[in-house]
């Protein structure tokens, strides 16, 4: 059996102390697998964006343990590994907004991020390029993302979140800005890419047109996680 993309074990977070104090997360438990693509649903104030930043290894929790691809990073808020080299090498993420650099093409937008990996410029732009091309988007290389549409910008986030080939991708609503179409067809980039790159992928969303992409659906409830079929339909979020 393959190693996980991330296991989460007894995941809590507090916030403030006393009569204060804030439970963002009660008791969080969750593995997925790579190549697996799953979506995390719930109401705003449920807890999920927290869980997804404590992945991310950007809000460490106040109690619990996090293993990204056979690696314990975490034990509550002790880190155990360097966590920004470590995002860098493992970890991809894409948010609602693009977050492209305005003054770099789409294409120098996801040659920096492996040129910051010390991925030599040559090498990096080609593979940049592959990328580009893998999400239909090459024909827009040398485009600043100010001409691209609101889903090119997506696809090139995307791109960008893919070139370390990271064992995990992170995605926090990513069609919030887009229309239905454009929308579905980024969640459908997501399920490509776990399934053709290995990836294991995260997406949270309130989007309901779009669950049936996805391998699991998990819904995020008072800061504790559980699994839905797919087949149920979701909860008001």
């Amino acid at each position: 059996m393959s190693t996980p993309a991330v296991e989460v074990s007894h995941l809590r977070k507090v916030y403030g102390s006393g009569h204060t104090e804030v439970v963002a997360i009660r008791d969080a438990t969750l593995s997925i697998a790579r190549g697996e693509v799953v979506g995390m649903l719930g109401p705003s104030g449920s807890g999920k964006s927290t869980i997804l930043t404590a992945i991310a290894l950007i809000n460490p929790p106040t109690s619990g343990q996090i293993s990204i691809n056979g690696t314990a990073v975490l034990d509550g808020p002790k880190e155990l590994v360097n966590l920004r080299a470590f995002r860098r090498q493992h970890l991809g993420f894409v948010f609602q907004k693009a977050n492209l650099i305005p003054f770099l093409t789409a294409l120098e937008n996801v040659q920096v991020a492996l040129e910051v990996n010390d991925v030599p410029s040559r090498k990096a732009r080609a593979r940049a390029m592959e990328l580009l091309d893998y999400l239909d988007v090459g024909a827009r290389a040398n485009n600043l993302p100010v001409a691209l549409s609101g889903g090119e910008q997506q696809r090139v986030a995307v791109a960008r979140a893919l070139a370390n080939e990271p064992s995990l991708i992170l995605a926090d609503e990513p069609t919030a800005a887009l229309d239905s179409q454009r929308g579905r067809q980024v969640m459908e980039l997501f399920a490509k890419v776990a399934h053709e790159r290995n990836a294991g992928v995260i997406v949270v969303t309130h989007d309901h047109r779009t669950l049936d992409v996805f391998d699991r659906i998990l819904e995020v409830e008072d800061g504790m996680i559980k699994e839905r079929p797919l087949s149920q339909p979701a909860s008001n979020s």
